[in-house]
């Protein structure tokens, strides 16, 4: 089964840079993609903001931090259900925090489930760029319950871009919302490679 970003890239998936081709490519059963970095900067200065990202971190979607050069790891595993789960690890200086997003593709684009719940979740439009994957959010939804509630114009938008220098992968994201603006970031570069799952 191919992966997400292929199956919503199609063609465009092989004009990928070779190392973005791995990261986005699929992940062969009991196998695991695996990588560790440095961020040089994750969260928001903007500390008013931080009461509501303190809620949103209970779910593992972001937290309330403002830091600079902060190890990380992260973890990709394909599901049955032809998603990717990533697990990323924030080695901040007073411990640990993770972030849980699930990445799959529906008939009108890929669809990132964020949190250990999904209860928010963003459709994205991607595109290759010179060799760069960039995703951008086309609308966020919000779970409550078992229903489903699109913020429409109030959606905060997302954009994400990963490219390739030397032998490191480069992230950089940034989420924005309306009348208020930069929401959260973060940006740094890691090495990451697929392996064989010691847990298999």
């Amino acid at each position: 089964m191919t992966s997400p970003w292929e199956r919503a890239l199609g063609g465009s998936a092989a004009e990928l840079a070779p190392a973005l081709r791995a990261y986005f490519g699929t992940i062969p059963e009991g196998h695991v993609g695996r990588g560790s970095g440095m961020f040089t900067a994750v969260g928001t200065p903007r500390r008013w903001l931080w009461p509501l990202l303190g809620v949103l971190a209970l779910d593992a979607i972001v937290f309330p931090v403002w830091a600079h050069d902060v190890p990380f790891s992260v973890e990709n595993r394909a599901t049955p259900a032809g998603t990717v789960r990533a697990t990323r690890t924030f080695h901040f200086a007073h411990g640990d925090r993770v972030m849980v997003d699930e990445v799959g593709v529906t008939a009108s684009g890929l669809v990132d489930r964020l949190g250990r719940r999904g209860i928010a979740s963003a459709g994205l439009s991607a595109g290759v760029v010179d060799g760069h994957l960039e995703l951008r959010s086309t609308g966020v939804t919000l779970r409550l319950g078992v229903i489903r509630v699109p913020l429409g114009v109030l959606s905060p938008r997302v954009t994400l871009i990963e490219r390739t220098a030397g032998d490191h992968q480069h992230v950089w994201l940034r989420l924005d919302a309306p009348l208020v603006g930069r929401l959260y970031e973060y940006a740094g570069s890691f090495r990451y490679q697929v392996e064989r799952d010691a847990r298999d």
